[in-house]
């Protein structure tokens, strides 16, 4: 090997190489970017090492290592984590459950001119809530746990957090209600679910309207009419049993198959387990009124009809008295 910029010179014979050319042959090859160093010790690459006669050139093109499709790719795949579009790079982003916002300035409960929003999807359409204004009225609906095996939810909805129809604003407060109650039964059940229904303790002027009710039933997903297992009305009124009745037209007649009476806090322990099913302290005092109410009424059934034997006895004394009056 020569010097650095030196060429490598081929003296052929014209007697024993017939077929090569019998003048100097020269060729310089372009050293390559890489590990080039300056010095000209052993072990250096020199553009010189590069120079080769014609024979040197003959390359089986198939014995070449190249780098695989996939080792090409592998970077773009390990190293970028954009979402490509129209050859434009857009960095993906990863909803969080749970998380809402509002016209995409204010993230759920930000104020806003003094009130509290939810942006919540129901039917493929988008609603706000105020949740400022029925903040008062959000245990009407409570999750009571789970019965039998998987997730079968248990909902209970208390009918007496439900706001007075006197109230400022009723329309307003039930409207926002209504989204409330629809939204957290979306994010409560997963499985089939049942309802716990307290009608108990509510005065009339507390009562939903059958308006109320049938647009409630009427927007409330088919998934969740589907799974809906049963309606269990506790303490059912008078008043709850002619609503619905008047509803049977726009109900379908397997939601009517589904709702179970119950007339005590102790006979609905005997359906569903109770430990996680909370009950307001004023339908615990209306059970025990009614018990005790019940247990009179069964007594009174069940004591010696004196009353309805006093006039024979009344009779039968009266008679001996006027025998012993003729005999005297």
């Amino acid at each position: 090997m020569d010097s650095f910029g030196s060429t490598i010179v081929e003296d052929t014979n014209s007697s024993s190489l017939t077929t090569r050319e019998s003048h100097h042959k020269r060729k310089t090859l372009v050293a390559p970017d890489i590990n080039i160093s300056l010095d000209q010790s052993e072990g250096s690459l020199h553009s010189d090492d590069f120079l080769d006669a014609p024979d040197d050139l003959d390359i089986n093109i198939d014995d070449i290592e190249t780098p695989d499709e996939t080792d090409s790719l592998e970077y773009l795949a390990n190293g970028n984590d954009l979402e490509w579009e129209d050859d434009t790079p857009v960095a993906s982003v990863k909803k969080i459950p749970g998380h809402f916002f509002d016209d995409g300035d204010h993230e759920e409960g930000e104020a806003t001119n003094g009130r509290l929003w939810r942006t919540v999807i129901i039917g493929e359409q988008e609603h706000r809530i105020d949740l400022q204004i029925i903040k008062p009225y959000m245990k009407v609906v409570t999750h009571g746990g789970y019965y039998g095996e998987g997730l079968n939810a248990i909902i209970v909805f208390a009918a007496c957090f439900l706001p007075d129809s006197g109230s400022p604003d009723y329309h307003y407060i039930m409207e926002n209600l209504f989204l409330y109650i629809i939204s957290s039964l979306e994010l409560l059940v997963a499985e089939d679910y049942m309802i716990i229904y307290l009608n108990g303790a509510t005065p009339r002027r507390r009562m939903p309207g059958l308006g109320w009710l049938k647009k409630c039933y009427q927007m409330i997903d088919r998934r969740l009419r589907k799974n809906l297992k049963s309606l269990i009305i506790v303490h059912p009124s008078w008043f709850i049993r002619t609503v619905l009745a008047i509803s049977r037209p726009f109900i379908s007649a397997k939601f009517i198959n589904k709702i179970q009476y119950v007339h005590s806090l102790e006979e609905l322990e005997q359906i569903i387990p109770m430990e996680n099913v909370h009950i307001p302290e004023c339908v615990f005092q209306y059970d025990e009124e009614r018990m005790k109410a019940r247990s009179e009424s069964v007594q009174f059934e069940n004591r010696p009809k004196e009353t309805e034997n006093f006039p024979m006895y009344n009779a039968t004394a009266i008679k001996y008295v006027s025998l012993l009056c003729n005999v005297l």
